[in-house]
């Protein structure tokens, strides 16, 4: 199998065989599960210079999904992502490091309600193939933790038996599968 090493060229997000998502403890006894079902993004770069690695993402904020309509509609609203006045999210890379032939972390900018903050993201490659239909793919999976409060994203409500609804600790999950450009 090919390793990060052997990567190089330009690629574009599958979003039917991609995820962006999320993890949010609700009223702090359980976990609610969402995703952004409308997004885009590229990644280029040299595997065997990692600094000439570029990644951009952008999903839009109207396409939040958690499975519950009345959670995504409040969800859309200036409570939380305020769609209306900004209607995407994005990451965009600042520095690509290889740790080893099947990891590396992304820094970069993530900016939510135009508040940008920079983190670093750890990634697992999961393999580089041929698909069915002759296209070079590759596979990421990565997972960080965010604070919604550092975004604006600070509604919330007390709970009766103490605790908030809505934990501030975000759990961002990521798994991309990516088609080589010509």
């Amino acid at each position: 199998m090919a390793g990060l090493k052997d990567i190089n060229g330009t690629y574009s997000i599958d979003p039917a065989h991609s995820r962006l998502g999320f993890v949010a403890r609700h009223a702090m006894i359980t976990k609610v599960r969402g995703s952004f079902t409308d997004f885009e993004g590229t990644a280029s770069g040299n595997g065997a210079d990692p600094s000439t690695a570029h990644v951009e993402v952008s999903a839009k904020a109207t396409s939040i999904d958690t499975g519950n309509k009345m959670r995504d509609d409040h969800l859309r609203s200036g409570d939380f992502f305020d769609v209306e006045a900004y209607p995407g999210v994005k990451f965009v890379s600042t520095a690509v490091k290889v740790l080893d032939d099947e990891t590396l972390e992304i820094s970069g900018d993530l900016t939510i309600r135009d508040q940008t903050h920079s983190l670093t993201i750890p990634f697992e490659f999961m393999g580089a193939v041929t698909d069915a239909f002759g296209n070079k793919r590759i596979g990421f999976e990565g997972t960080t933790t965010i604070s919604r409060k550092e975004f604006g994203l600070t509604w919330n409500k007390a709970v009766e038996a103490g605790g908030v609804l809505v934990s501030d600790k975000i759990v961002l999950e990521i798994e991309i599968s990516a088609i080589e450009q010509e």
